[in-house]
This record gives C-alpha cells, structure tokens and sequence, in this order.
C-alpha cells in the first residue's frame, strides 16, 4: 500500500497510528467476538471508550467541572441552529463575528432563530483578515458573541481571543486542538471532528454547565444542550465507532507531546509552506493577510486559472491529493492539520518549485 499526502480540508487525514489501531480491532474488538461497530451504546466496552473520550478532551483542553463534553450529530452546521436555539432568548440579541464562509453561515441561521448583530465584518475584505478588536461594535448585554476561529476557505485564524463581557462561543471545527488557547475562558466550543480530532459523523461540544440552563422547554427535547448533558450524550444512540476514533486521536496528541508540541510542529509546517508561496517572486499570491495566515490551511493562487488546473492534476498525479481550491473562491487550498506529516509539506514545497520552473 502507498499511501498519498491528503491535503483535503474535511474529511481530512487521520494519524495513520490511530487508523491501523482501529484496523486492528474492526472486526473482534477487544476479543469481545463483534466490532465495536455493532455493540450496545450501553454497554461496558463502548461506556470505556466513550468516558476515557471525555477524559481526554477535557484534559486536553484544560476544562473542570464547570464543563461538560456532549458528543452530537449534524456537524458546525447543526450547531448554527442549536447555539441560538439554545443560548439565544426572547427579546436578546447575540453579537456575531463575520469573517468568512463559515461565520456568514453562522449567522444566517442564527438571523431565522433570533435577533442577531453582526459586531464586525471582514468577509469581503481582500486580502482575507481577521477583525481587529477596535473595529467590533458590541451589544450591551448580549446573550453571546460568536466567533469562528479559522475560516478553511479563506485561509484565516484568530491568532488571539475577544475579550468581552458576554459568553465567548466559538466554531473550532478547523482548529480544535491545534494549539494552546485558555478554553476555560470561552462559554461554548463546537468542532466538526473531522478535521483535528476524528471522522465526519460526531462533533464535539463542551459547553459550560451553567448556559446549560438557558435551553428552553419549548424547543424538542432532541435538540436541547441540557438534555444532552443529563444523558451523558445517551439521550439517543451517538456515533459510536466516531467517538472511538476521537479516543486514540486524543491518545495520539498526548502521544506526540500535547498541544504545546503540536503546535510548535504545526507553525513550523506552515511557515515553510508560506515561506515557498512568498519565495516565488510573485508566482504564487497567498490570498490571506500575512498576520491573520491560518497555519491549518494555506490558501494560494497561481497567474491564471488554467495554471491552478495543470497544478492541481499534475500535483494530484505526485500523490499530493485535495489541494484544490473551494469551489466559492478556487485557487488553491492546503490543509495541514494535526496529522499531516511535514514530510509531505516538503513534497508539496519541492512541487511547487518544478511546477513554477517548467510552467513560470
């Protein structure tokens, strides 16, 4: 088996560890004669899996008990519907951080549940940026402020946090475990797994425990933070095999030496990637604000459309996958997440300069 560099934004690339580990135990898991696949969601192999998951991404994200962990269906985009449905009031306003596809998103959903103001918009700017603290126009007594920390298709990351009054709610799908933030500080997190921390099919929540209390009555049971939370995510059958995977993908991370080492390995992956788009005497254009540069997806573009097509196929036929461009904006679009060897930013690196020398 050859296996390529996988630089698709989501699903994304898994620690090959953690794949030939489930491998491993696909089919008997843990001589229990069945997968785990095909087991109770009540039972004592899954329960392990499921509480040593919580363990770890608490631990992880240095959260006490004043959090909770749900794990829930439907990606980032359930929970752009679920975070006003939940936290959003009758008669509030939730102040909302546009900086991108994905806030944007945000936000239209948010606008058909409840009053919403957009504190800043940078969506349109050129080069992509993040705002910056000066330009957010805050509502006095808001129910939240909704952030999204790194916008994948723009190619865009928060590289420091909003402090404001309100509680701090943030899309982490692109980004989550990345790097060292004080997660405590925030008041909801929510990530679409796949892409840091396991498959597509559950999305991480840790909300905490006193927000719980604004879920109202009034709103399915089904879709209430705080029914989840008193059910220990069981309120209905979760992901199983998904949030197994999220058990040795945590495992993983502490494995290679916990945040503070992933994203010293993460920066140094980018800032070569950056420093090869920079290098190229204008060849290649990064398409973001150099001090807002996402260091999970470099986003660039070549002299002409039909040059980013030749580069994608031929990079494709090197085994050097998914680097083409969201459909919204084109271009080009590496995403090195936590399990993308460096390795294979050298090969993309050592690409680029043969593509420019035989098409420059």
């Amino acid at each position: 088996m050859s296996r390529v560099y996988n630089f698709s934004a989501g699903p994304a690339v898994l620690p090959e560890e953690v794949l030939v580990e489930a491998q491993s135990q696909l089919v008997d898991y843990k001589g229990a004669g069945m997968s785990l696949m095909e087991m109770s969601h009540r039972g004592k192999e899954y329960d392990a899996v499921h509480t040593e998951a919580v363990a770890n991404l608490k631990r992880l994200m240095g959260l006490g008990d004043d959090f909770t962990i749900l794990f829930q269906t439907g990606g980032a985009s359930g929970q752009f519907a679920l975070v006003p449905l939940n936290l959003l009031g009758a008669g509030q306003t939730a102040d909302y951080i546009n900086a991108g596809s994905w806030g944007a998103k945000a936000i239209k959903e948010a606008k058909n549940i409840g009053t919403v103001n957009v504190a800043a918009d940078t969506s349109k700017a050129k080069p992509s940026r993040m705002p910056k603290a000066g330009e957010m126009k805050l509502t006095p007594g808001a129910s939240y402020l909704h952030i999204t920390t790194n916008e994948t298709i723009e190619g865009t990351q928060m590289k420091s946090m909003p402090d404001v009054e309100a509680p701090l709610v943030a899309d982490m799908s692109s980004d989550i475990l990345s790097r060292p933030l004080n997660f405590s500080k925030f008041g909801l997190i929510y990530a679409g797994a796949q892409k840091n921390i396991g498959p597509a099919g559950v999305t991480l929540v840790a909300i905490r425990k006193d927000l719980l209390e604004r879920s109202s009555e009034k709103i399915p049971a089904i879709f209430r933070y705080k029914v989840h939370a008193a059910e220990n995510s069981l309120y209905n059958t979760p992901p199983c095999f998904a949030i197994y995977l999220v058990m040795l993908v945590t495992r993983w991370i502490d494995q290679q030496g916990g945040l503070d080492k992933l994203a010293a390995l993460n920066a140094a992956k980018a800032a070569h990637l950056y420093a090869a788009v920079d290098g190229s005497g204008g060849y290649y254009r990064g398409t973001a604000a150099v001090e807002d540069r996402s260091d999970m997806n470099v986003t660039f573009r070549l002299p002409s459309e039909e040059l980013e097509e030749k580069f994608v196929k031929e990079a494709s036929a090197a085994k050097l996958k998914g680097l083409k461009g969201h459909r919204s904006v084109g271009g080009i679009r590496a995403s090195i997440y936590n399990a993308f060897p460096r390795a294979g930013v050298d090969a993309l690196v050592s690409f680029m300069r043969e593509f420019q020398q035989r098409n420059g």
